[in-house]
């Protein structure tokens, strides 16, 4: 089993983030496996190096350990353009201009068929540019869900998913793609990729075997099969965590310092003590 933990360097590590961490690596180890770190990097405009130091201070006070080196996304741009010149050579990609005002106002119009439909990323896209033709090379790439589908007709992989809420072996469907998930962005117009497309070169590149990671991914696990499929990489198992929340219910994020790592370590906690308030074993 090769498992992985990639967080994004734009801020302070807080508790969900050790429990991904945590988990990936004690189910790694349990197995006879390996633990791998990567730094998801791709939107430098957020990343800073004083949170990637952080980040490994962190992890290595938690007791994780992992190969060097470690693999960054700001250095795989190169792989990044390459699968998405091979999905433009299949015919597969479209130039869209469109700004998110511009989606919310299309897809707020009158129609037919009633209320907006949300995906994994938000608003389905109503294929606005999907036959404008544009060739402005800063426009993002969008993947046509419909094309994708028809190319692969009954060759769509299905996933395992080991995670508790949603265990089992799962089929995917061109019905679900276009309707549920639609055209989704393959590369920012600021960034020249995206978390989707990153994500699926990356996991093939470390051969993830089991992808552990937030609840909150799990509808975006049909966009990343879907991509192995077209790419030609192995699917890997799944396994979506339960969120760790506040007192309130509202999942953590990296704002919400108070329950930042470093601050428990300030505050004299233990690594054991993290582990005590997530409710993992001692490792």
């Amino acid at each position: 089993m090769r498992t992985r933990f990639a967080p994004s360097p734009t801020g302070p590590l807080h508790l969900g983030h050790a429990y991904s961490a945590l988990l990936a690596h004690d189910m790694a180890i349990r197995a006879g496996g390996e633990f791998l770190l990567r730094i998801e990097d791709i939107d430098q405009s957020r990343a800073r190096p004083k949170w990637e130091a952080q980040i490994f201070e962190d992890l290595h006070w938690l007791g994780l350990e992992w190969p060097q080196p470690v693999m960054r996304q700001s250095d795989r741009m190169p792989a990044y353009r390459q699968a998405l010149a091979k999905l433009e050579g299949m015919g597969l990609l479209y130039r869209c201009i469109c700004k998110r005002r511009d989606i919310q106002f299309a897809v707020s119009a009158p129609q037919e068929g009633g209320e907006p439909v949300f995906g994994p990323d938000g608003l389905i896209y109503p294929g606005t540019c999907r036959s404008a033709g544009h060739s402005d090379s800063n426009a993002a790439l969008r993947l046509d869900m419909a094309k994708a589908c028809d190319l692969l007709g009954n060759r769509i992989p299905g996933f395992t998913e080991t995670g508790p809420a949603h265990k089992g072996n799962h089929r995917i469907t061109p019905d679900d793609l276009i309707h549920r998930v639609g055209d989704i962005v393959l590369a920012r117009r600021d960034m020249g990729t995206s978390y989707h497309l990153s994500v699926v070169l990356d996991d093939a590149a470390q051969k993830i075997t089991v992808v552990i990671r937030g609840e909150d991914l799990y509808q975006a696990t049909r966009i990343h099969v879907l991509l192995q499929a077209l790419l030609g990489l192995p699917t890997p198992a799944y396994h979506h965590h339960r969120l760790i929340r506040d007192k309130n219910g509202k999942r953590l994020a990296k704002r919400d310092d108070a329950r930042a790592i470093a601050k428990y370590r300030a505050d004299g906690a233990s690594p054991a003590d993290i582990r005590k308030m997530l409710a993992l074993p001692r490792s």
